[in-house]
């Protein structure tokens, strides 16, 4: 028989800090899906050229600065000091 199963800890700390890694390892990802939406919105290439490199440039200011925001709170989740891993 099985003993009974006690609840699952996960110290706050350390579930944020997981999370905020999850979320950066995340941001790849959805930076190459905005990077594609010109192409799949105009794939024969005639549209606003300018328009494009405006949205472009806007997608990579705003990846910069959610990864600056997501560095910043993963340091002040781990304290500091780089997690180590098992």
């Amino acid at each position: 028989m099985k003993a009974p199963a006690r609840p699952l800890f996960l110290e706050r700390r350390g579930y944020r800090s997981r999370r905020i890694m999850d979320a950066s390892r995340l941001l790849p990802v959805l930076g190459f899906l905005l990077f594609m939406v010109p192409l799949v919105r105009q794939p024969d290439g005639n549209g606003p050229t300018a328009g494009y490199l405006v949205y472009l440039f806007s997608v990579w200011f705003v990846l910069i600065v959610i990864a600056a925001i997501l560095s910043r709170r993963l340091r002040r989740a781990t304290g500091g000091a780089p997690e180590e891993r098992p």
